[in-house]
Formats: structure tokens, C-alpha cells, sequence
């Protein structure tokens, strides 16, 4: 198996990958960044490449560690390279319309909601008058989000009539869509389910000193094993996202209703392999190793 990952070359996920793959007998990898992209257009012939690892096309995966940020050319265009890899019978994972979709909160929100999922109430927004009359219109307790990130970056929590204020004119100063989530009482934790094809493990997070519970935060993971209907509401998230490897986020309210946050299409693992001890990054190459024999 050729197999490029295109990732930052510090990131631990990327080297827990790269790491993997060397151990795989069999597996020919590299690691690009998505900066080092280029593509050469000529009358019969079409190639996108890198400074140092040659032309893309002839790699048998192209495995997606993260979508840095850029100017709205850079990101249409590193898109635009997924999908003619993916035309060129190149196994990008996740693909590009996944990610187009899971990157965009907005986009997959909307998705899940169309499909009758269950959704917290949400409203997006370009004006300071739009953006108080929806904080008051969710009873004036929202989560803030940036439509794009993870990893709990970005994230406010904001229950007060004047810090909200300050907080949407200096998001709209930054030329950013207001993403305003209602906040769901909830018992202080909430579930990954990460799904890899048709396998998945759970756990439960919780933190102590912060009401974000991502591990990158300091959130304690558990072994979780959730009630069949949250496991399909799982996997129809992620089939709606198109995602093979994905993390889907259910945050269960009081009376014990899930309700579904997020569908990460480069999701992290760290809970997921403390709590129950596996080498994520060795199952998803040996899992795309199998896939790529059969």
C-alpha cells in the first residue's frame, strides 16, 4: 500500500500514523503537508504533487490527518485537489465531501436536522441586532462556536446579556459568522463514539475544572458502552457525513436524551486509546491496508 498522510509533521496523530505505517509490513508512507500541494495541468494530462514525494496520483491513499486554516482560496483549492485525487481512483479518507460537510458545523448541523436527528436549537447570524435577539431567543445561555475548529478551541459559554454583546461585536470585527448553540443542562458529561468502518469504541468524558470535557483539555475519558440507539445514532451521523473514520459527540441531557453536537471528520483519539488501551492509528492502517487487498 502507497500511503501519503497529509498532516503537520509535529502533530502526535500524525506521527502515531506515520509510526503505524512503518511498523506495517508492506506499507510504503509519507507525510506531507497540505502547503507542499501543487498541480500541473497540461492538454492530455493531470497531476497533483508535492515539492519532495512526486505526483499524488499514484499513491493508493491519501489519508487526511487535518485541514489547517487559510484564505477561502487556499481551503477551495486544497478541496479541489481531494476531489481530483479521488477521481483519479486515489482512496482519500475522509473524502473530500465529507469533509466539506463535517468541517462546516453549520453545513452538518443542517444535515443531521434534515434527517430528523436530534439537534440542539442553533442559530447563525452576521449581525449584532440578529445575534442579541437570538441569545435572548435560546433563554439567554448559549455555547458560542467558530464554525470551523476543534478540540474545544474557540468555544465560550456565555450567560450574561453584556458579555455576550462584547463577545458578538468582536467576533463580527473578525469578520466571523455568530454560531449560537443553546446550552443543554446536563450531568457534567458527555460521549465520543469514534467509528472506524463498522467498528467503534465509546467512552464517557468528564472535567473538573472545565465545562469543555475534550481530552485536550484535561477531560477524564471512561470505557462507555452506550444503549443501541445511540450507536445508531451514530452511524447514521456519519453516513450522512459520508464518513468512514469519524467522531460523533452526544451530549445526554437530564433526563438522559442524547443530543448530538458535532461529527468530527479528523477526529482525535487520546480518550479513546487511554480508555480502552487499543493503537487507533495501527487499526485505521491495518483496517486500510485490508480494504485496499480485498
Amino acid at each position: 500500500m502507497k500511503l501519503t498522510i497529509l498532516g503537520h509533521p509535529d502533530g502526535r496523530y500524525s506521527q502515531q500514523l506515520l509510526a503505524a505505517a512503518r511498523d506495517e509490513p508492506g506499507v510504503d508512507v509519507a507525510l506531507h503537508e497540505f502547503h507542499e500541494l501543487s498541480s500541473r495541468i497540461d492538454s492530455d494530462h493531470w497531476t497533483c504533487g508535492t515539492r519532495v514525494g512526486g505526483d499524488l496520483t499514484a499513491r493508493d491513499v491519501v489519508l487526511v490527518r487535518t485541514m489547517p486554516l487559510g484564505s477561502l482560496e487556499q481551503i477551495i483549492f486544497r478541496i479541489d485537489l481531494l476531489h481530483r485525487l479521488e477521481a483519479a481512483g486515489v482512496r482519500v479518507v475522509n473524502g473530500p465531501r465529507c469533509l466539506e460537510v463535517a468541517i462546516d458545523k453549520y453545513l452538518t448541523l443542517g444535515r443531521l436536522q434534515q434527517a430528523g436527528l436530534p439537534v440542539p436549537r442553533t442559530i447563525a447570524c452576521q449581525t449584532l441586532t440578529d445575534a442579541m435577539e437570538g441569545f435572548e431567543r435560546l433563554g439567554g445561555d448559549v455555547v458560542v462556536k467558530p464554525l470551523f475548529g476543534g478540540e474545544g478551541r474557540g468555544l465560550m459559554h456565555v450567560d450574561q446579556i453584556d458579555l455576550a454583546e462584547r463577545a458578538f461585536k468582536t467576533l463580527l470585527q473578525l469578520g466571523c459568522v455568530i454560531y449560537l448553540q443553546e446550552y443543554v443542562a446536563h450531568r457534567g458529561h458527555d460521549v465520543r463514539i469514534l467509528l472506524l468502518g463498522d467498528r467503534w469504541w465509546s467512552i464517557r468524558r468528564s472535567n473538573d475544572s472545565d465545562w469543555r470535557t475534550n481530552v485536550s483539555r484535561g477531560g477524564r475519558a471512561e470505557p462507555f458502552d452506550p444503549p443501541e440507539s445511540w450507536l445508531d445514532l451514530a452511524r447514521r451521523a456519519a453516513k450522512i457525513v459520508d464518513g468512514w473514520f469519524v467522531g460523533v459527540d452526544l451530549l445526554p441531557d437530564l433526563d438522559g436524551q442524547p443530543w448530538l453536537l458535532e461529527v468530527n471528520a479528523v477526529p482525535g483519539w487520546d480518550g479513546v486509546a487511554a480508555a480502552h488501551r487499543v493503537d487507533v492509528a495501527a487499526e485505521v492502517i491495518g483496517d486500510l491496508k485490508r480494504q485496499l487487498s480485498n
